[in-house]
Parts: structure tokens; sequence; C-alpha cells
């Protein structure tokens, strides 16, 4: 609710939200959208919204003119719309999975819940149309990546299956971009045999601002899925902050780096697979690629989730490790400092890993090192704490990175919990999660 005075102003001028309404306060004129005030807001302010998508705040004060202009669209939602069938376009599947991508503003909170419809994907994507032929649309859920679990992971990757095995060319997943990261980890572990491409993409910014970015995310996409040659999970969104291109990264080397920026996902490690952009072109950057094929892809979800990470910091108590041992962990992924280290020989002996983790080991628990740095590699042959370490059991898992090493432990305790087959099954390269070499120009891109 907005004050009385400024409820009494718009009652007089038949204002109501939605309305589309003009401010006159002296010489200053503003037209937009009348929403509702924030729950925590001034009750003074009148809160519109601009032609631009940017909402404002007008203070209320006497001689403040309002009139009612028109009726506008529900505030906040967006009409439904079938894809049209062209017979020269690439057909592709949609799973709408919830996200920034798919959401709506809540004008009470001022925040954003997940309740976009596919169809609606469409609407606030017109040059889709022109692009690719939606196939099929399917939503298991509409969440927020945060709200994720391991068991819809598997979900996603037994939809993405069926559809790959019909005659679309590829699939295009939307999801929140907080947890993307680790899905498309879990997609290029699940998805077997993988023939075509899949896409998963989101946005930074919400339907509703000028600066949104979810439609040539969407795009690209599409065009990733449709028409390149890469039979790789990637996540494609800005690659850089203007309105220019995207890029294809691999799943399991994509990090998001920023928490707000629209070009938030970089590659770690590796280059991108591609260049996308919003008219269609794909430019490979990356030679080492999975091409499409024609094999039948499976999914296998087999998964393990008694699996954590644990952070190693100046002082901190390893009794961490005895937690997760004792309430049945089968396997941790200890996100190690510099090469991979934990305080082994403190000087407050009590703060040294090296007791927690030889329990572990001989538990049977799977206990694996990544690295904080994100970029190079784990190496345990380097200082003489991470030669204990692995010594006393710990795999060192390359240039791995950490939440990746987590979805990819889970996935191997899924299939077998023998100590030896589970560290060789870590050490081997499955979907591009351990390169090779550390190439110089894989650094900050």
């Amino acid at each position: 609710m907005y004050s009385p005075e400024v409820e009494k102003a718009l009652e007089s001028a038949g204002a109501h939200i939605g309305d589309i309404i003009r401010i006159q306060r002296g010489s200053e004129v503003y037209e937009g959208i009348l929403l509702p005030r924030s729950e925590y807001g001034d009750p003074s302010c009148i809160v519109i919204k601009l032609s631009s998508g940017y909402n404002i705040g007008v203070k209320y004060t006497p001689g403040t003119v309002i009139k009612r202009l028109r009726k506008a669209a529900e505030v906040g939602k967006f009409p439904a719309k079938k894809a049209e069938r062209k017979p020269s376009l690439p057909p592709v599947s949609l799973i709408a999975t919830g996200g920034t991508i798919g959401s709506r503003v809540d004008y009470v909170t001022g925040g954003v819940y997940m309740c976009v419809k596919p169809e609606e994907l469409l609407y606030l994507t017109p040059e889709l149309e022109d692009a690719v032929y939606i196939e099929r649309m399917r939503s298991p859920f509409l969440v927020a990546s945060e709200d994720l679990t391991p068991d819809d992971w598997k979900e996603i990757a037994e939809i993405a299956a069926k559809e790959l095995n019909t005659d679309v060319r590829g699939v295009v997943i939307t999801h929140g971009t907080d947890t993307m990261h680790y899905t498309s980890a879990a997609l290029s572990f699940m998805l077997r045999n993988l023939s075509k491409p899949v896409a998963l993409v989101g946005a930074q910014r919400s339907p509703d601002r000028g600066s949104f970015d979810g439609a040539m995310n969407l795009l690209c996409a599409a065009h990733y899925a449709a028409r390149s040659d890469i039979a790789e999970v990637a996540i494609v969104m800005h690659g850089e902050s203007s309105d220019t291109y995207c890029y294809a990264i691999r799943g399991t080397k994509a990090r998001k780096m920023h928490t707000s920026r629209r070009d938030t996902f970089r590659p770690i490690n590796d280059l991108p697979l591609a260049r996308v952009w919003p008219d269609g072109r794909i430019e490979a950057l990356n030679t080492k690629y999975r091409k499409r094929g024609s094999s039948e892809v499976y999914a296998d979800t087999a998964f393990e989730k008694r699996v954590a990470i644990v952070k190693a910091y100046p002082g901190s108590d390893p009794e961490v490790i005895d937690y997760y041992v004792d309430k049945g962990y089968r396997g941790i992924v200890i996100e190690g400092t510099g090469f991979g280290h934990t305080p082994v020989y403190p000087r407050a002996e009590k703060l040294s890993w090296l007791p927690s983790i030889k329990r572990a080991v001989e538990e049977s628990v799977a206990l694996v090192m990544t690295s904080q740095a994100l970029y190079g590699r784990t190496n345990p042959y380097v200082y003489r704490n991470a030669r204990v370490l692995k010594q006393a059991g710990v795999v060192y898992v390359e240039d791995m990175l950490t939440e990746v090493a987590y979805v990819k432990l889970g996935w191997v305790l899924g299939h077998t919990q023998d100590p030896k087959e589970v560290e060789s099954l870590m050490l081997t390269d499955i979907a591009g999660e351990i390169s090779s070499r550390t190439l110089f120009n894989t650094y900050l891109i």
C-alpha cells in the first residue's frame, strides 16, 4: 500500500495497478506503468515502469498531478505463444526448468520468482520463430537453481535423452545461472553416447528489465543446438557485456564468475567451444570436441548423494572431515589451497588435517583434492604437505573444478565404491573435465 495521500491521488485519477499513468511534478514529467509499492519501499514514492523497462520511484509532493492514460497489460505477465511449424527450419526441443530467464517480478517484495511457462519464452524471444522450430516443450519443474538436487539432474537427463533420440537437431535447457555449471557437469556425465548438442541457457537479468539478456542467450543457444556440429553439453551465455555474441562453453569447464554481469560464465583451463552470434553464425574456437553423430543416447543417472565439499583455510578445523565420515558420507571433495594443500604440520597440532584424512581413507571414504585457485592444476609433488596427503590416500584430480569434481565423484560412486576403481575413474577424462595440458591461452578468457 502507498501512503494515504498517494492512494487518494491515485483514486482521484482513476488509476489502478497496471495502468499507464503520467506524473507531473512541476516541470518534471514521467510516464510509465503504475506498479505496486515494494514492501520495503517509501510509501510516498510512486513506482512506475518506464518504456525502457526500468523502474523508478517518483516522490509525491503537494501539487503533483497524476493522470491515467490507458490500461496496460497485466503487470509481470506475458502472453503465451505457440510455435508455428516452418519446414525449412531445424527442429529443436526445449526443456524449461526455471531460473531468471523464465521469471516474473514480484512487485510486492521486489524479488523475482520462477513461473513463466515455456510458451511465454517464445513471446520474449520472437526472433526464435525465424531461427528454429521448437518441436516440443517440456517443463518437469520450474524452480530456482539453488533449490535443485541430484534427483532433479537425473530427471533432466532422462528427459533430454528421450528428446535427443527423436528427429530434433538438439536440445535447449533453460536454467537458473547460480548452479547451472553443476547441472551442465551432471548432464555431461549422465548423457552417454551423446551425438547431438545440448545447450544450457539462462539470464542474469529478468525479462522486465531493459538489460534482459535471456532473449539473445536463448537465440544463440538455439543456434548452437540446431546448427553446430558439436555434440557436447555446453553453457551458452553472453561472451561479453554487450549484446554481440555468446560463448558456448564445455559443460565441465564452465563456471559462474560474477554475481551480476551478463558475461558471468567463463571457461576455466579451457577455450570456449565456439562463439555464437544471434544471426546464426558459429565460429569454432576449440579444436577438441565431440562431433555430431547418429548414436543413440542413454541416461546413466546412477548417483551417490552422500558427497560433500570441504574448504581448507587457515585455522580450519579438521573435525569437519570426521563429521562427514560419522554421517556415513562416501566421498569428500577437499578444495585445498594452491597446488592442493590443507594444514598438515601447523604449530597447533590439533589443527592438522592428516589424522582425520587417514581415518576417512581407512573407512573407504573417497577423498579428492581440487584447488581454490581455479586456474592451473593440482600437483602433489611440489611441496611436502601435498606429498604427505597423497601418500595418505587423497586423489589429486588434475585441473578439475571443485563443482565438477563434486558432481563426478557422486556419479562415480554411484557406479562403484571400490577405492582403486574410484581413483582410476576420477583420473580418467570422461567428458572433457581433465585437460591433458595447461595451456597459456586458457587463462582469464
